[in-house]
């Protein structure tokens, strides 16, 4: 997936795929001025078709796979 980062709007757990519901990780900005927000999976499916209408891509789906770190007592 061709990948854009936006890092002033990062996706967060309240944005919802526009197909299922689920949490979004993928946003596509179009041509034509909307936006669309998918969950990983809907990404995925959807990847040939939304590059032909898409202005910017942003995958954050590497957030799933991220393994969160913990603090130690000295960083808190």
């Amino acid at each position: 997936m061709t990948t854009v980062l936006t890092p002033a709007s990062p996706l967060t757990a309240a944005d919802r795929c526009d197909r299922c519901g689920a949490q979004a990780y993928v946003r596509v900005v179009l041509l034509s001025g909307g936006e669309l927000l998918f969950c990983a999976h809907h990404g995925r499916k959807f990847e040939p078709e939304l590059k032909k209408i898409a202005a910017e891509i942003q995958d954050e789906t590497e957030r799933l796979t991220t393994v969160p770190t913990i603090a130690s007592e000295e960083e808190r």
